[in-house]
């Protein structure tokens, strides 16, 4: 990957006040910025769990983090006291940073990336957002892909639902993806999304399904269905067996957990015959049980995790 630039950091405005900038890449071609955010937005950890691995497998450098200060209530998001070799003391303080990646050749077609990674503010959501938007605008993006999981009353042991939702056009066309129709609460994920939909960029949306009856769980399987939609979308694979491997333990765990509980085993049960009728009944018409291609099937479990979790 090309070294980022080391520029001086842009003159404090309104927009970039909060904005702390490490260095600054000039250069990137069109960049897509992904963004996931600890908290109620990511159910078994399973957004930012994916955002990391993209970031990781794309060698992404640091550019800039946004400032905690104004955004986070630190009585409900507590800093984390550190000792290091020496036995030092040093404090770390919720995080969303900005990570770039080059990911192809001049003229290759391929967009770069630009990565936001943190933890949901509980403040100033229209100042935060504001952040994001005016260094989307300074780094020349084009595209912004958000991501969630939810809780929902699916089987682990079946293949994740996601379901996606964008308003462009070009997305619907290829991903078979469909306009929002959501109404009620909604968390930062959401907020981020309109903000810069508003601001004329391109946005979609992906939120996979992790199984309500395991709600602590990690879950790298979830991980792994929001991955592979973003790699449809970008155009550029990632390895995953680390992640696949992590993901067949955590089904083989999970597995174990449940049969340990007849009435867990029994709801599980449940699930898995309801997925499978749909499935067959799917395939019977010629389709698939995948929510890009049927994105009415999740859209009540989203609409529930919404409501009630805000």
């Amino acid at each position: 990957m090309a070294s980022v630039v080391n520029e001086a950091a842009p003159e404090p405005t309104d927009e970039l006040e909060h904005v702390a900038w490490l260095d600054r890449e000039s250069r990137l071609s069109c960049p897509t910025l992904i963004a996931a955010f600890e908290g109620w937005n990511d159910a078994g950890d399973a957004a930012t769990t994916a955002a990391a691995h993209l970031a990781d497998s794309w060698e992404c450098e640091t550019l800039a983090s946004i400032d905690p200060e104004p955004f986070f209530d630190f009585t409900a998001t507590r800093p984390i006291v550190r000792l290091d070799d020496s036995k030092a003391r040093s404090i770390d303080w919720p995080t969303n940073e900005l990570r770039a990646a080059r990911l192809g050749e001049a003229g290759s077609g391929r967009r770069d990336a630009l990565l936001l990674i943190g933890t949901e503010p509980q403040l100033r959501w229209r100042t935060f957002t504001r952040q994001v938007v005016s260094v989307a605008e300074l780094l020349g993006v084009e595209q912004v892909i958000t991501l969630g999981a939810l809780l929902a009353e699916v089987p682990h042991s079946r293949d994740v639902e996601v379901y996606g939702s964008t308003e462009d056009q070009e997305l619907q066309e290829t991903l078979g993806l469909t306009p929002s129709r959501y109404e009620g609460p909604t968390g930062i994920v959401g907020v981020l999304s309109a903000a810069c939909r508003d601001a004329g960029f391109s946005t979609a949306s992906f939120w996979s399904a992790v199984p309500s009856y395991m709600p602590a769980a990690p879950s790298p399987k979830a991980a792994l269905a929001l991955i592979d939609r973003v790699c449809a979308v970008m155009k550029t694979p990632v390895p995953t067996l680390e992640l696949q491997q992590r993901a067949k333990l955590y089904e083989q765990e999970i597995t174990r957990i449940v049969a340990e509980d007849d009435d867990t085993a029994e709801y599980v049960a449940r699930l898995e015959r309801a997925w499978d009728n749909r499935e067959h009944e799917d395939d019977a018409a010629g389709g698939g049980a995948d929510l890009i291609d049927n994105p009415g099937l999740l859209v009540a479990e989203v609409e529930k995790f919404l409501r009630d979790g805000s």
